[in-house]
């Protein structure tokens, strides 16, 4: 592959942050946006170009923020994505990665070392929030080393990014993802994190054993008699990406069949950026997990996690029981 040109682009605003993100994409117009938001936000873009600088003998320095647009997986592509993963989890730099839904499994599968944020052609709003909310929760370790002025300095840069993208909402609220509040904060999103509790420890003392999963005709039912609102109702009245997934889920588990990050999104029944962050969230809360495909170490798929077999199986079969008893009263 031919060595591309790269441009290290300091910009006249915050060209001396500590701070700093590196641009990669083969969009020219991608390019010249993250540029510009950049440079009116204050920090530091580091690299910007085409992915091909990965090619090259010598490390790359880079931005603690990277962001990759990748909405082709192609194999040069998937390789330079797995280095990143890699680098990312040595170093703790932090990965956005803007994907499409053709190469969403395969930029998924790139990255099992890293937690990325993991875009869905992204706006150009979307793409200041997610930058915007990396410097919000850029903390821990690494920002106690930086310098008392450093630390100022991002904090300013968090602000600044989060106005701009109140800006871009205003200019282009239609395309915000559903949660995103383009009249509040710009990185007020709609999935809360919320930590889950299976059972009281007065009740797993008295616990029988698991019951079996429901039949997966049971569930598709349940999945079809949910969708079917939609032909006659606004579908966002009804938007629980949680739910639609853990029945999904559920019913794969019963088929014995295995469940790609694309199918799993579409049957969120929310916008893909958004169920991403829900992805993100239930294997936070230790309801899902990932799954690394044996044959190709690219691709990956998601189940639920023992704890969350035992929260569904226990839920029909109290559903079962409840709705016996209300037959028979």
């Amino acid at each position: 592959m031919a060595q591309a040109v790269f441009e290290y682009a300091p910009v006249e605003r915050g060209g001396d942050c500590a701070v700093g993100i590196s641009v990669f994409s083969a969009r020219d117009r991608i390019l010249r946006e993250m540029r510009e938001d950049g440079a009116l936000a204050g920090f530091s873009v580091r690299v910007c170009g085409a992915l091909d600088l990965l090619d090259g003998g010598d490390p790359v320095a880079l931005g603690e923020v990277v962001f990759v647009d990748c909405p082709q997986a192609d194999p040069a592509t998937l390789a330079a994505l797995c280095y990143l993963d890699s680098r990312a989890e040595r170093s703790g730099l932090r990965l956005i990665l803007a994907a499409s839904m053709d190469s969403l499994d395969a930029v998924f599968g790139c990255c099992s070392q890293s937690a990325p944020q993991i875009l869905i052609n992204p706006s150009r709003a979307e793409r200041v929030i997610a930058v915007g909310r990396e410097f919000a929760g850029f903390g821990g370790s690494r920002l106690r080393e930086l310098s008392q002025e450093d630390r100022l300095t991002l904090l300013r840069l968090t602000e600044q990014v989060g106005e701009i993208a109140k800006q871009l909402d205003l200019l282009g609220s239609h395309d915000l993802p559903v949660g995103a509040n383009a009249a509040g904060s710009a990185f007020r999103f709609e999935s809360p994190v919320q930590v889950f509790r299976s059972a009281t420890e007065g009740d797993r003392l008295v616990r029988a054993t698991r019951p079996p999963l429901p039949d997966a005709r049971l569930v598709r039912r349940i999945i079809q008699q949910r969708q079917l609102r939609a032909r006659f109702f606004d579908g966002e009245l009804f938007a629980d990406p949680a739910w639609d997934m853990l029945l999904d889920l559920t019913a794969a588990r019963v088929e014995h069949a295995r469940v790609s990050v694309t199918s799993l999104c579409i049957a969120s029944g929310v916008p893909p950026t958004t169920a991403l962050r829900w992805i993100t969230q239930m294997c936070d809360a230790g309801l899902f997990c990932r799954v690394d495909d044996e044959t190709d170490r690219r691709r990956a798929f998601i189940k639920l996690t023992d704890l969350a077999v035992d929260a569904m199986a226990r839920y029909f079969h109290d559903m079962g029981k409840n709705a016996a008893a209300f037959a028979g009263s």
